[in-house]
């Protein structure tokens, strides 16, 4: 669940992550993430998977990605949040994260043993107590995770689809989102109770459980290893098919299909989202190839 919550929340939760120190034991070797292309006659898909949330100074550029990005005339994200000017996000999270009235106090959604984690994690946050009460749960998970990325030395603005972004902006290229704001945060806010009550919990976990979680992830990511990845995935949702339904199987469908439409336009562009969605089974990349095309992994 731990790592779930640092895939998933990520885009979103980098906001929160501004700032930090980062660990020397975060500055990692060269990295060479998984790189895929889809291509027809006339039209060619590259599909890059990222790592929302990275530490300072972490190269994971390659000469197969360079050339992929200077080919491309746009990029594609999972969504875009500006951190120069959240107000579309926290007018999003505004109009969603308050919408159930009649709450139970934040403690009493956790198990009591949690309940002074959680206190913990409130103080940490910085945000006035009785604000998370009359949060919907999602939310209140969401802002939290912000002290796990800082405690980690994570920063969103080295993350892979920012410095993408600033990439594609710095040439004039346009660059698009797969769902706005209020789409992605949505699929949070559709999440039964139940589900949203586990990733509060995730949100919340102390120790260095958490961090060493993230550097496996990272490990997997940096070497391309799609399989690891894939077998993480599966073992963190094995006990929450809500979320696995929700926030996975429907996104996936959801863009293979983006794709298949862009197929039929001419022209090159870069979709890059988080890793995750482009490993194992009912990924992005499985969908497209039942549907009958062909995936080349390029790095």
């Amino acid at each position: 669940m731990k790592k779930l919550l640092q895939r998933l929340f990520a885009p979103v939760a980098a906001l929160l992550a501004l700032g930090s120190a980062v660990p020397a034991t975060a500055r990692a070797a060269v990295a060479r993430p998984a790189l895929w292309s889809v291509s027809d006659a006339d039209t060619t898909i590259y599909l890059f998977g990222t790592i929302h949330l990275l530490p300072e100074n972490y190269s994971w550029r390659s000469a197969k990605l360079d050339q992929a990005v200077g080919t491309s005339q746009q990029l594609m994200v999972e969504t875009i949040v500006d951190q120069k000017d959240p107000t579309k996000l926290m007018s999003a999270m505004a109009a969603l994260a308050f919408n159930t009235p009649n709450l139970p106090p934040l403690a009493d959604r956790v198990d009591p043993k949690s309940r002074p984690a959680l206190a913990r994690s409130i103080k940490k946050s910085g945000f006035p107590p009785q604000a998370f009460d009359r949060m919907e749960t999602w939310a209140a998970a969401f802002i939290l995770l912000g002290n796990q990325f800082k405690d980690m030395g994570l920063k969103g603005q080295e993350g892979v689809e920012i410095v993408l972004r600033n990439s594609f902006s710095g040439q004039g290229k346009p660059i698009g989102e797969l769902e706005t704001n209020m789409e992605q945060l949505g699929f949070f806010d559709k999440l039964p109770e139940k589900a949203q009550r586990q990733l509060l919990e995730g949100a919340i976990e102390e120790g260095k459980s958490m961090s060493t979680d993230f550097q496996e992830m990272l490990a997997s990511w940096a070497r391309g290893d799609v399989a690891g990845i894939a077998r993480s995935f599966n073992r963190d949702l094995a006990g929450s098919p809500e979320l696995e339904q929700a926030l996975i199987k429907q996104r996936n469908a959801n863009w293979s299909r983006w794709i298949e439409q862009r197929m039929r336009q001419p022209g090159a562009v870069m979709l890059a989202v988080g890793a995750g969605h482009l490993a194992g089974r009912d990924s992005v990349i499985d969908l497209l190839q039942r549907e009958g095309y062909r995936v080349r992994r390029i790095q």
